[in-house]
C-alpha cells in the first residue's frame, strides 16, 4: 500500500467512525468532513499541498476517469474502499489545483425503518407503473431514500429492475428481483439515451439516478405510460415547485401537452428535507403527495399553487403535508423548534399546528 493510499484511507476512516456524510480535500486548506450538516475542518492533519492532491486523485481516479479530469476540468466516479464503503466522488480543479468532494454511500442499504421514513412511502413500492420523484435538495437523502424502496421491492417481487446512474452508488444484490446497474460514462452515454436503450431491454422497473433535462423527462413519462414503475430525482423544495421544474423544462408552446402528460402518468412525490437532531445525527421531515383525481386536475389546469392544500386534505389518503412532519419532529422532542422553523412553507399554517397538535 502506498503512502497515500494509507493518506487516504486514514481520512476515509475518520468518515466513517464519525459518521460524516462527506469528505473534502483540496489544495492550500485543511481536510474537511461534513458531520450531521456541518463543515468540520481536521485540524489533526496538515494543510494539503498540490502534490498531495494530485497522488490522492491517481488513487481515488483510474486512468479513463483522469482522462476525462483533464479534458472537462472535472468528473464523476465511484470509489471502493476495500469491502468498507462506497464513495461518490467529484473530482474538479479550483485555482487550477486539483480538489474533491466525497459522498460516503453505506455498502448496507438502509430500511424505511432505520431511515425514519414514514410508513406511507411504502405505497409506491406496491405500484404497478406510473412516475414515482423523490425530491430535496442536495444531500438531503434523495438517493439513500429512493435505494431503500428499491431494495424494498427486491425483497418481494420478481420484478426486473434496471438503474441509471451517474455514478452509480449503491450496489444491490438481487433477491426476488433480478437487477442491472448502468453508469453514465462507462455503460451508457447520458441518462436519456439510456432511458431510450432501457426500453428494449425488458424492464418493469426503472431507476433514473437525476432527471436533468426535458429530454430525459419525456422518455421517463413515456415509459411510465407504457406500463412501467419509474423512480427518480430532482433537486427541488417540495412537490409542488418539482412539478414546476418539470413543466418549465419545455417551451411554453409545449408546457400544456406535458402538464396533460404528467398528470397522467405521475405517481406520486416524496419531498425530503433532513433536519439536525438534539441528540445528533439528522432526522427526515417528509413531503407525500400521491397523484389523485384532484392533484391531476390541478396539474392539467396549471393550478399548481393549489397543490399544497389538496396534500394537506389528504392526509387520511397518505399524504403527508411538510409542515405537519416538522411540527411531530419538534412535539417528539427530537428537533429543536427553531430548527424546524426554517423549513416551514406556511408560517400561517404550521402557528395553528404547533397549537393543536
Amino acid at each position: 500500500m502506498s503512502e497515500y493510499e494509507q493518506y487516504l484511507y486514514g481520512f476515509i476512516d475518520m468518515v466513517i467512525q464519525q459518521g460524516a456524510s462527506d469528505l473534502h480535500l483540496a489544495a492550500g486548506r485543511l481536510p474537511v468532513l461534513r458531520i450531521d450538516g456541518n463543515l468540520v475542518r481536521v485540524t489533526k492533519s496538515r494543510i494539503l499541498n498540490p502534490q498531495d492532491m494530485e497522488n490522492i486523485v491517481s488513487v481515488i481516479l483510474d486512468e479513463k476517469h483522469r482522462e476525462i479530469l483533464e479534458k472537462n476540468r472535472a468528473v464523476d466516479a465511484s470509489f471502493s474502499y476495500q469491502d468498507h464503503a462506497r464513495f461518490r466522488v467529484n473530482a474538479y480543479y479550483q485555482f487550477n489545483n486539483l480538489a474533491v468532494a466525497m459522498r460516503y454511500i453505506p455498502l448496507s442499504t438502509s430500511t424505511v425503518e432505520e431511515l425514519r421514513l414514514p410508513s406511507q412511502v411504502r405505497v409506491f413500492t406496491e405500484y404497478k407503473q406510473g412516475l414515482v420523484l423523490v425530491v430535496g435538495p442536495a444531500g438531503n437523502g434523495k438517493s439513500t431514500t429512493m435505494s431503500s424502496l428499491l431494495e424494498e421491492i427486491n425483497g418481494h417481487r420478481q420484478e426486473h429492475i434496471i438503474t441509471i446512474e451517474d455514478p452509480i452508488e449503491h450496489v444491490f444484490m438481487p433477491k426476488a428481483a433480478v437487477i442491472d446497474q448502468r453508469e453514465i460514462g462507462q455503460d451508457t452515454r447520458g441518462f436519456a439515451e439510456a432511458l431510450r436503450e432501457v426500453l428494449r431491454q425488458d424492464p418493469d422497473i426503472i431507476m433514473v439516478g437525476e432527471i436533468r433535462d426535458a429530454e430525459t423527462v419525456i422518455t421517463a413519462m413515456t415509459a411510465a405510460e407504457t406500463g412501467h414503475l419509474v423512480f427518480g430525482t430532482l433537486s427541488t423544495n417540495s412537490a409542488a415547485q418539482s412539478i414546476n421544474r418539470i413543466i418549465n423544462l419545455f417551451p411554453g408552446d409545449q408546457q400544456q401537452q406535458i402538464r396533460f402528460n404528467l398528470a397522467l402518468t405521475l405517481a406520486g412525490i416524496i419531498s425530503m428535507r433532513l433536519l439536525p437532531c438534539l441528540q445528533g445525527g439528522r432526522l427526515p421531515a417528509t413531503e407525500i403527495l400521491l397523484a389523485n383525481k384532484a392533484i391531476r386536475h390541478m396539474i392539467r389546469t396549471n393550478k399548481i399553487h393549489e397543490i399544497d392544500m389538496v396534500i394537506e386534505t389528504g392526509i387520511e389518503e397518505g399524504m403527508i403535508p411538510m409542515n405537519r412532519s416538522l411540527v411531530q419532529l419538534i412535539r417528539s422532542g427530537e428537533v429543536a423548534a427553531d430548527v424546524a422553523k426554517q423549513y416551514v412553507s406556511d408560517q400561517v399554517q404550521f402557528d395553528a399546528l404547533m397549537k393543536t397538535l
